[in-house]
């Protein structure tokens, strides 16, 4: 309670620094935490809070670069400097304000690792951020590091980036800085095809930033970790984490899985996501991804005319364009497969129907891993998550 109420305090005089007249008298120090206070409200799932933070970080800039040099040999203005640096500030900023002080080599160092890791250029952060110890520094300073040095390291080394995101989120429970490690930690551990920890980060994620406004960030690392366990993931974790979501939110993660798995072919994946897809769809409509996702693994099945009408009865309108290629190919492949020539037949016999619905679901198989495979990486671009339902 003394924790949540001292949020709501420090919001609402948070709300009157939001010009520069007002935050003239603080120390830049004291403006940082103002900043990270914003930042945990974010994390809390306080959306309001997200164009104060873009204002806040302006009037931050610019109190900054107007800042006597003397005020740095402070060293938690020198730390907050750096910290904001470490979340995302201005390069340029970074630059100015070092060139008119004398830092030591280290501050040096780290200075210009963390403007080259602002520009983009995250190679050469590397190199000059891989031998920080973050344990000399403050907790304060380096909890944002290590954030930053997990994304550094998350191709090169992602054991190592683990363990950082890790250090993040013990350095600084409850926060936007727990928010991003443990959101990254989803990725990068699915990569790593580590599914016992992947299931771990989805489940704390879940239960503790579903509000965050980042949440749809998830919501894709989630999808494609799923998909990245090749159809072998255990589905009791799957529907733990979507059992922790509001419906809507778990009926867009099931259709998700199910639109991926039918395009990798993932049937086992793609039955169970595309039930639970439609136990979660209002009862007064039916969604017609659902259907369509689990119709596509159907397509070269021997109810290929059943298949076909209920494609054909999809209403394209109400798809989005990308669906609409699959609904359009998934139609086209069926029709083309009830359209083959009947070969074989010898003294005006048949020959039995499931060896010829063999040779022409070859044929169709055939035809959607070509589509499939011309069409892949498009795919792989699904939508936002929130972009999918209104909250």
């Amino acid at each position: 309670m003394r924790r949540a109420a001292r949020r709501v305090l420090s919001l609402a005089a948070i709300a009157g620094l939001l010009t520069p007249a007002a935050a003239a008298g603080l120390e830049p120090y004291q403006m940082i935490r103002s900043l990270q206070l914003m930042q945990d409200r974010i994390a809390d799932g306080d959306h309001a809070a997200l164009p104060m933070q873009s204002r806040l970080l302006a009037i931050v800039d610019r109190r900054l670069r107007d800042m006597a040099p003397e005020k740095f040999e402070d060293r938690r203005n020198l730390d907050a400097l750096l910290i904001y640096g470490a979340s995302g500030g201005n390069p340029e900023t970074l630059e100015a304000v070092f060139s008119r002080l004398q830092p030591g080599e280290a501050d040096r160092r780290l200075n210009e690792g963390l403007t080259h890791y602002a520009r983009g250029d995250l190679a050469a952060a590397r190199e000059l951020l891989a031998s920080v110890d973050l344990d000399t520094m403050e907790p304060r300073l380096a909890a944002p590091l290590a954030l930053v040095l997990g994304s550094l390291f998350t191709q090169q080394d992602p054991a190592e980036a683990l363990r950082l995101f890790d250090q993040a989120r013990l350095l600084s429970p409850g926060t936007l800085i727990e928010e991003a490690a443990l959101r990254r930690s989803v990725a990068v551990s699915a990569e790593m095809k580590d599914e016992e920890r992947f299931a771990r980060a989805s489940i704390q994620y879940v239960n503790r930033f579903l509000r965050s406004p980042y949440a749809n960030q998830f919501a894709e690392a989630f999808v494609s970790g799923i998909i990245a366990f090749e159809g072998q993931v255990d589905l009791s974790m799957v529907e733990e984490v979507a059992s922790n979501m509001r419906p809507d939110q778990a009926q867009v993660i099931y259709l998700r899985i199910a639109r991926q798995s039918a395009i990798e072919g993932y049937h086992r994946l793609l039955a169970f996501a595309s039930e639970n897809a439609e136990k979660y769809a209002a009862e007064e409509q039916e969604d017609p991804r659902a259907t369509l996702y689990a119709n596509l693994a159907l397509v070269a099945s021997a109810n290929v005319d059943a298949v076909l009408g209920t494609l054909e009865k999809i209403d394209d309108e109400r798809l989005s364009e990308s669906d609409r290629k699959l609904l359009r190919a998934a139609r086209k492949i069926a029709g083309d497969i009830l359209a083959s020539p009947v070969e074989g037949l010898q003294d005006g016999s048949m020959p039995a129907a499931s060896e010829l619905f063999r040779g022409a679901a070859a044929e169709g198989q055939t035809a959607i891993e070509r589509f499939m495979a011309k069409s892949h990486q498009k795919l792989k671009e699904i939508d936002m998550l929130l972009a999918e339902k209104r909250r």
